[in-house]
């Protein structure tokens, strides 16, 4: 697989884009960079673009945009939500009921509601028929210690048993093997592989869970299991960018700076998720760490010089928050600030395990759209992305066009930047 340096890849400068998507709309498959970012490595603070800027959407308009009526706004708000059901193990419980009638994009299953697969089958079930919307199903599996659904697809190697023991392919059988048991109950969102490096002690906070701490290593096995999850029919969600193996901080409860310059990240922790990128990863996960080289004061999560790097590298795909009710975040911002503020950032889809939140979470950013604190046209690319990841319209949703990436780790490698007829800056 050809690398280039992340961040640093073809960048097509539109001079007369405005800083609002109605003005100005980004052809699909174009690789614009996002306004006020500089060049990898140049003088510029990648934190400096402002929190209300919309660029590199990856969308269009759609065909007769004169003509189209967008869902209300408040389903838009609520199809950028992924929350959980925390104790539910029935449909028939009050909270399914109720996320479903807020509208949600998605749901998140955790090991409380997971007792075997005959009733996780029954719950998801009940979940899409009660849905008005198709409904993004996602849990959190990575094999070894991270193993929520556990009861269903069973004990398996950690990633870095899984790297250090058995050659890419055999992990892609492996990832294949716990994706064909998460679609047979009606997953079909993991939230893995971790492209996070770290070859410390196992039991930190990425530790294990990471393939390795070599690019190269974990770059390899991540996409192999990302691809075996995908041959299953399940989405893969690479994670956590712009990566956490640089911090020992466990963010479930703290958050921590990191202090490394862009520069040092881009030739180590974003390796990996450049890779993944190119290849075509479809949603990306973003840590709850703070990191000097973007927003210094915010986790990248809510961080809108994080979601900027990650456009930047050319990803046009579902850029998803890690849950927001972690300390990191919910002990500073409150779940209906912290989704106005992970939105305006860049978000396209925000995870709150606590789907009692969901309401508020919907409302606030009704709240902010007309208030002018979020620009509607921002929170349309979002809800329109997340509508595509859960098969539903997005057109219909936003009056956008929107096709994911289709991740590929086969495909042939790209040509150098001087044969492929574009422009390089």
């Amino acid at each position: 697989m050809s690398r280039r340096s992340p961040g640093s890849g073809p960048a097509t400068v539109l001079l007369s884009c405005t800083l609002v998507l109605a003005a100005c709309s980004v052809p699909l498959g174009s690789t614009a960079a996002p306004a006020a970012v500089g060049a990898a490595g140049g003088a510029e603070h990648v934190g400096d673009r402002g929190p209300g800027a919309v660029a590199g959407t990856g969308s269009a308009p759609a065909a007769d945009d004169d003509a189209c009526t967008p869902a209300p706004l408040a389903d838009r708000a609520a199809a950028v939500l992924v929350v959980g059901l925390p104790h539910v193990t029935s449909p028939d419980d009050p909270l399914v009921a109720e996320v479903t009638r807020v509208g949600v994009g998605g749901v998140f299953l955790s090991e409380a509601n997971v007792v075997d697969a005959s009733q996780v089958t029954e719950l998801v079930a009940g979940l899409r028929e009660r849905s008005p919307r198709p409904l993004v199903v996602s849990t959190d599996e990575e094999s070894g210690r991270v193993s929520v659904t556990r009861a269903i697809v069973g004990s398996g190697p950690s990633p870095r048993r899984l790297a250090a023991q058995r050659t890419p392919d055999e992990v892609r059988e492996v990832a294949a093997g716990i994706g064909e048991r998460l679609a047979a109950v009606g997953v079909d969102l993991d939230l893995a592989p971790s492209l996070d490096l770290d070859d410390g002690p196992w039991d930190g906070t990425i530790g294990d869970r990471s393939f390795g701490g070599d690019p190269e290593v974990a770059s390899e096995y991540g996409l192999a299991f990302a691809a075996g999850l995908d041959d299953a029919g399940v989405v893969p969600t690479v994670k956590h960018f712009p990566g956490h193996g640089s911090s020992s901080a466990d963010t479930h409860r703290t958050s921590d700076v990191v202090a490394a310059p862009l520069a040092e990240l881009q030739s180590h922790d974003l390796e990996p998720f450049q890779d993944a990128v190119d290849a075509g990863a479809p949603v990306v996960m973003l840590n709850h760490l703070a990191y000097e080289a973007l927003n210094p004061d915010l986790p990248a999560s809510l961080s809108p010089g994080a979601y900027a790097l990650l456009r930047d590298m050319g990803f046009e795909g579902v850029a998803i928050t890690d849950s927001i009710g972690m300390g990191a975040v919910n002990t500073r911002w409150d779940f209906p600030t912290a989704t106005v503020l992970a939105v305006q950032a860049g978000a396209d889809a925000v995870l709150a395990t606590d789907g009692t939140q969901a309401a508020v979470m919907r409302d606030a950013l009704v709240a902010a759209v007309r208030s002018g604190e979020l620009a509607e046209e921002r929170l349309d690319v979002a809800a329109a992305r997340t509508t595509a990841l859960a098969g539903g319209d997005p057109v219909a949703m936003s009056c956008l066009d929107v096709r994911l990436p289709r991740l590929d780790v086969d495909r042939d490698e790209a040509p150098p930047p001087e044969a492929s007829g574009r422009a390089d800056g």
